[in-house]
């Protein structure tokens, strides 16, 4: 047999994550430059993952049950109704973990899309994302499932938990052209911590919680009518709105308010945080393409520990 790659890429939330969680909308887009590739070769003795990016090696039959490598091969494998060939699996990443860019989900999916092509298969864009999200379940406790729906469909995702997923077809060429500069914080936080400390606080309040959510869902309503009518102002006053929410269900930290701050500073037009925060990423919309340049230069100053565009 010969060998085969696929690839995943990264992704962004703009809008609405935790209120997610809670049957509210999120808008997330694909960053297509900034990929996870999984290499799948002959090999002998059974089935090898190799994460070299991680210094771990697994092999399929020693793995625990929630050892999430194996887990996705086990998967793919089961849903395809085939045996574990003799192969490595290698993956690699330029997806910085702990980001809050879908590291997870992209190495699952490349996973699965190279061990189904490897094993003369194809796996769809759903039944990707359904694999993925069982392994994501392992990582983040509650995930909501946007990770796992806008890495396999690698399009902007409307979604609403429970729903299936919207593909935004009428804004793919213009997220496309969106001026957006992601700024890592370099604090790594496991999304599952403030997830569930966002779970508790609506458990002990649960009406203060729906409010913030449902606050949080309007201003993803803006954010999509926004985009469509190529607003980057209205887009920007969205997302700022969005974070000062977010802020209020704690999820935010001092690094990602500094981004903010120093983005909005620096002329951007909207920044928020992105994802499960307490760390991770920033997005800062900038004006217009001239801007990208001096706004990620300010975002540098200001502490960011990598940028990277839409």
């Amino acid at each position: 047999m010969h060998p085969v790659e696929r690839s995943a890429c990264a992704k962004v939330i703009l809008c609405g994550e935790h209120a997610v969680v809670y049957g509210r909308p999120a808008i997330a887009l694909p960053l297509p430059s900034l990929r996870a590739v999984a290499r799948v070769e002959p090999a002998t003795g059974g089935l090898t993952i190799n994460a070299p990016d991680i210094g771990r090696t697994v092999r399929l039959c020693d793995a625990a049950a929630d050892d999430p490598l194996a887990q996705i091969v086990r998967l793919t494998l089961a849903h395809l109704n085939k045996a574990a060939p003799d192969a490595m699996i290698t993956i690699r990443s330029a997806i910085p973990l702990g980001a809050n860019l879908g590291s997870g989900a992209a190495v699952s999916v490349a996973i699965a899309r190279a061990l189904a092509a490897y094993v003369g298969a194809e796996l769809s864009a759903a039944a990707c994302s359904a694999l993925a999200f069982e392994v994501e379940k392992r990582y983040h406790g509650t995930p909501s499932g946007v990770d796992n729906t806008v890495i396999a469909y690698e399009q902007p995702v409307w979604f609403v938990r429970g729903c299936p997923p919207e593909v935004l077809s009428d804004i793919t060429a213009i997220a496309a052209d969106l001026p957006l500069v992601i700024a890592d914080t370099g604090r790594a936080t496991p999304t599952h911590i403030p997830v569930g400390d966002v779970r508790k606080g609506w458990e002990r309040d649960r009406a203060r919680f729906e409010t913030l959510f449902d606050a949080i869902a309007e201003q993803v309503l803006r954010a999509r009518e926004a985009l469509q009518q190529r607003d980057w102002r209205a887009l920007g006053k969205a997302m700022s709105a969005n974070h000062a929410l977010l802020q209020q269900l704690d999820v935010s930290c001092p690094e990602l308010d500094t981004l903010c701050q120093a983005a909005l500073a620096a002329g951007a037009l909207g920044a928020k945080m992105s994802g499960g925060g307490r760390g991770g990423v920033m997005l800062a919309l900038a004006r217009d393409a001239d801007h990208v340049a001096s706004l990620s230069a300010a975002l540098r100053a200001a502490g960011a520990t990598r940028i990277y565009q839409a």
